[in-house]
């Protein structure tokens, strides 16, 4: 499977997907409205169904490639930081809400969600959905892992001077819980928060696959569940597990 990422805008997004000769295409946190927007961003809220989805699904029908991209979701009187992944044939697979919410800018206007592991089938890829500060807490990546997760989308607004996250503790969590991470962040500004881009594609190894700049850029590239599987062979963190010692992190 061929992976991109659109380190970019949501207007430029329909041109990068049919420029991609990807598989599947990952969007940032919230790039269809920007993420550091307040009340707007209930303002902006859509239904999981709502016209945005509706033109990402056209877009994904009209290319043939799924996609993965952040939004605001309105359901009844609640707003959640949310991401869907779309198939290929414009079906929704999957639509998960952020469940670690990051100061002020998320707990203001958002309500966190409650289910951990949201993932799907992607042509024989089990790919798994988490949000920004989400992939911060090893317990989360870990629990995809255990559920058989191979490749985590991670779209994301992370903003500078937090550039560590995207360079040392993604690539990171990728070794560790011994599976593929795609991190897809932002590169524009917004009031006083510029989002540092950096985005990337990780491999189980650790080795950094693509690895984007700081400013607008589609970087590709391929993820094999038949390395994948080695790697856990190799790297045998999940095998070599003792959970009975690590009853107390449920505390």
């Amino acid at each position: 499977m061929k992976v991109a990422v659109h380190q970019g805008s949501y207007a430029e997004l329909p041109a990068a997907v049919a420029a991609s000769d990807a598989d599947l295409v990952v969007a940032a946190e919230m790039i269809t409205t920007g993420y550091h927007i307040g009340a707007r961003s209930h303002e902006l809220a859509e239904p999981v169904d709502g016209p945005a989805a509706a033109r990402m699904s056209a877009l994904a029908t009209e290319t043939g490639v799924a996609l993965a991209y952040g939004y605001p979701e309105r359901d009844g009187a609640h707003v959640y930081n949310s991401v869907q992944l779309i198939g290929p044939d414009g079906r929704r697979l999957a639509n998960y809400r952020k469940t670690h919410l990051f100061g002020d800018i998320d707990r203001s206007w958002f309500e966190p969600g409650t289910e951990a592991v949201v993932r799907a089938d992607l042509g024989g890829v089990s790919v798994g959905l988490v949000i920004c500060y989400d992939v911060e807490f090893p317990e989360l990546v870990r629990a995809h892992a255990l559920a058989g997760t191979d490749l985590l989308l991670v779209p994301t607004a992370l903003m500078s001077p937090y550039e560590l996250v995207a360079d040392t503790l993604v690539p990171a969590r990728a070794y560790e819980s011994q599976l593929y991470v795609v991190y897809a962040n932002r590169c524009d500004t917004e009031q006083e928060l510029t989002y540092c881009g950096r985005s990337c594609v990780v491999a189980p190894t650790g080795e950094v696959l693509a690895r984007a700049g700081d400013g607008p850029e589609l970087i590709s590239a391929d993820v094999d569940r038949a390395a994948l599987l080695a790697s856990r062979a190799e790297n045998t963190h999940l095998a070599d597990r003792r959970p009975e010692l690590y009853r107390g992190l449920s505390a």
